[in-house]
């Protein structure tokens, strides 16, 4: 099977579970090059409907999930996005194929040169990587439209919360390190707050002042 037939295939994989209906998404995932976001002795997994590893005891979450925060985060032309942990870079790509601008903190310096060079390469000038604590956000960029955490949390961390734009959707894993469940904080004009629940899933911990303490048991980003 040919690179862009696997790529289809994981699309309609993805949109035959029912759980993301955004069209808009699923072309975004049809543009994004998977297989250039894993390690080159992965490539010929890299389009199947789960997580890969990445190094760092870090990976690029399922496709499903991919897509699943994408659309909870009501992604659109010109929004201002915050992603918290870069990664490889594979989220950040298809929100720039959103045509989003964002910004992704990275605590990893080498993931984050890594990924900054990659997607610079494929040409998404609309994608900065930084690195620092994502868990405190990127204050002097905001506030942002969008903020889609990529690492599970004890909670909302309330300085993205104040990081968010009214309205604005923040999506994030919270819970406990077994599992978590995928909550869409929506922010209305009035800066009143909305949190809906998303089942459950297992990210990798959300490192940081407002997140966890570094451990080393991490998991991949996975609906449960």
């Amino acid at each position: 099977m040919t690179e862009n037939a696997a790529r289809e295939h994981m699309v309609r994989e993805v949109m035959a579970t029912g759980e993301v209906t955004d069209s808009r998404v699923a072309d975004a995932m049809r543009r994004v090059p998977r297989h250039l976001f894993v390690p080159p002795g992965a490539r010929d997994q890299a389009y199947l409907n789960r997580p890969q590893p990445i190094g760092r005891a870090q990976a690029i979450s399922q496709p499903l999930m991919v897509a699943l925060m994408t659309q909870l985060a009501g992604v659109s032309p010109g929004s201002r996005v915050l992603e918290v942990g870069t990664g490889s870079g594979y989220q950040s790509a298809v929100l720039a194929e959103l045509g989003a601008w964002v910004i992704s903190v990275e605590r990893h310096a080498d993931l984050a040169g890594s990924a900054s060079r990659l997607l610079a390469s494929l040409g998404y000038g609309r994608v900065r990587v930084v690195v620092g604590d994502g868990s405190l956000g990127w204050p002097e960029n905001s506030p942002f439209d969008a903020i889609l955490v990529t690492a599970a949390a004890p909670e909302v961390p309330p300085a993205l919360v104040g990081q968010l734009a009214c309205p604005g959707r923040l999506v994030a894993p919270v819970g406990g390190p077994d599992v978590q469940a995928l909550l869409c904080v929506r922010r209305d004009a009035s800066g009143a707050q909305h949190i809906d629940e998303h089942g459950e899933c297992v990210f990798v911990p959300l490192i940081g002042a407002a997140g966890w303490p570094p451990c080393p048991s991490e998991a991949p980003g996975r609906p449960r």
